[in-house]
């Protein structure tokens, strides 16, 4: 895949193989993940597959908050 790839093609590929979401604040998008095993993978396949950096497809990278009891 060339690195100038879209960004909303990318995030749509990262939707479809991970358990994520994005989150959009002020039209930007935010990557909410599980666990830091999962944002290591994500980062992973970014750059494997999209030869870029996680930041440079995401605004920033938050981990969920857990459920509340």
């Amino acid at each position: 895949m060339p690195a100038s790839c879209d960004q909303d093609y990318m995030i749509e590929r990262i939707r479809e193989a991970f358990a994520c979401r994005v989150l959009w604040c002020e039209g930007r998008p935010c990557l909410e993940y599980g666990s830091r095993e999962d944002l290591d993978r994500i980062s992973a396949y970014v750059k494997a597959e999209f030869g870029k950096d996680l930041l440079d497809v995401f605004f920033t990278a938050i981990e969920s908050l857990p459920p509340e009891p």
